[in-house]
């Protein structure tokens, strides 16, 4: 498949590596061996190769299960509380340049800048930039309506057959200056003092560090099952796995909004990749690459939790393909992964992208043997799982699947959120609905790899702090 060309508009070349061509012709030639390899394999001897995929899986799954408790683990210990001084000079408060792409969020738009003008930062130390597609009508008509004045300013971003959000944020970073930047999404909260405490933390971090993460949340958890779960699944992750991989020096793959970076390494590191769908986890690892380092900030932006099936599965697909991409853009340089991060970083690498989508695609295969070896048990699924196998099988079943739920029900109580531990309980719904995202997410690379799935947002009123 041909890709699409980049906006002119956006002057800077593309970063190194790229999602530009989704598999080289290398990785190809490995893929193609590899079918065939397994191919003559599964003729040969079915029955061994068949057992010995089962084994791998459970190792697999074991070993992501063991990584995501201990990830919690070290979390745990590495929490940290950041405060922003009681009193900073103004005159010596560093320059912010606030990006939000928007796209078809006229009835979001309100409610954003009213939120953004309460934001606890001397305006005259901000530029907010509006990034609106130039055929985006509705949009552009709804921030007409708002009068806007500065610090507010809309950037138009030229059509182009690349309707992504990087190519957007890429033409953002073009027209940015001052000392620091952040993105924000169209239905995002960001909690009042942020900046401020985004500034005090650059001020007093090392050199090395480029990116602040703050933590995501949502302020309709209420509204249905599927928006507490959600709920629950970001707080186990920006709670309990980002701290955990900031504390080991692992690479973080960004959250996409609320990145707070210094403004020059960014834009000498060429921004977001016009490609990657989930350009923000491939930029997380460009920049460890580079020598760079991601803290968190004790920070959360509330969001509106995506609360309808469709949309959500679409949404996920988006991050899934994302994540497919990076994955095979990064392995392209897999000995300079070896040489920049070592060998146990590289490990993370591997389980933040590789297992985690890999045990999403697989997951509906074992929950369908699962469900087949409780109700018939079919003789050749006897051959697939030998007794002596079937121990670790279950093991890897049930305790995995234990741990997960209880690391989520954690994550409630650490978020304060006592009254979804309850829901915990029936998450692994939950993740049938991400392994249908993901399902959708890899064919889609094959089938549409740059294509955006747009999340629809109402987020109509101004912002009130969950209770």
């Amino acid at each position: 498949m041909t890709p699409p060309p980049v906006s002119p508009a956006v002057s800077r070349p593309l970063p190194q590596p790229n999602a530009h061509e989704v598999m080289t012709r290398g990785q190809r030639n490995i893929a193609i061996f590899g079918l065939l390899v397994a191919l003559l394999l599964l003729w040969q001897f079915p029955r061994q190769l068949l057992v010995a995929v089962n084994v791998a899986v459970i190792v697999c799954y074991l070993l992501f299960a063991g990584y995501k408790l201990i990830l919690q683990m070290v979390s745990v210990r590495a929490r940290h509380t950041d405060q922003a001084p009681g009193t900073m000079d103004r005159n010596i408060l560093p320059r912010y340049t606030v990006l939000v792409p928007l796209y078809h969020e006229a009835s979001a738009a309100p409610g954003l800048v009213a939120h953004l003008k309460t934001m606890e930062y001397p305006m005259d130390r901000l530029r907010i930039l509006l990034l609106v597609e130039a055929d985006d009508d509705d949009t552009r008509t709804a921030l007409d309506r708002l009068v806007l004045e500065p610090p507010f300013e809309v950037i138009t971003v030229p059509v182009s057959m690349l309707r992504t959000k990087p190519k957007a944020c890429n033409i953002g970073l073009d027209a940015a200056d001052g000392d620091l930047l952040v993105i924000y999404d169209a239905e995002d909260r960001p909690e009042p003092d942020q900046l401020l405490k985004a500034a005090w933390k650059f001020q007093t971090s090392p050199g090395s560090v480029v990116c602040l993460q703050s933590a995501l949340n949502f302020y309709n958890t209420d509204r249905n099952l599927l928006t507490r779960w959600f709920t629950i699944e970001y707080s186990g992750w920006f709670d309990q796995c980002l701290p955990g991989l900031f504390h080991l020096d692992a690479p973080i793959p960004l959250g996409g909004t609320s990145n707070h970076f210094r403004l020059a390494p960014l834009q000498a590191l060429g921004g977001w990749d016009p490609y990657n769908v989930t350009e923000d986890c491939d930029l997380g690892i460009r920049l460890y690459i580079c020598g760079y380092r991601t803290a968190m900030l004790d920070s959360t932006t509330w969001e509106e939790a995506t609360f309808r099936p469709g949309p959500w599965i679409r949404q996920r697909s988006r991050w899934i393909k994302g994540y497919i991409q990076t994955y095979l853009v990064h392995l392209r340089q897999h000995g300079r992964l070896l040489r920049t991060m070592g060998p146990v970083r590289t490990l993370h690498f591997h389980f933040l992208f590789g297992a985690t989508f890999f045990c999403l695609l697989v997951n509906p295969v074992y929950w369908l043997m699962t469900l087949l070896w409780l109700t018939t048990t079919p003789a050749w699924l006897n051959l697939l799982f030998p007794a002596w196998l079937m121990v670790p099988a279950l093991l890897s079943f049930l305790a995995g699947n234990a741990a997960f739920v209880l690391s989520s029900m954690l994550a409630c109580l650490n978020r304060q959120t006592d009254r979804l531990v309850p829901v915990a309980l029936l998450m692994p719904l939950y993740w049938i609905l991400m392994s249908i995202g993901a399902w959708k997410g890899a064919i889609q690379l094959v089938t549409r790899p740059f294509y955006w799935e747009k999340t629809p947002h109402e987020a109509k009123s101004a912002w009130r702090k969950p209770s």
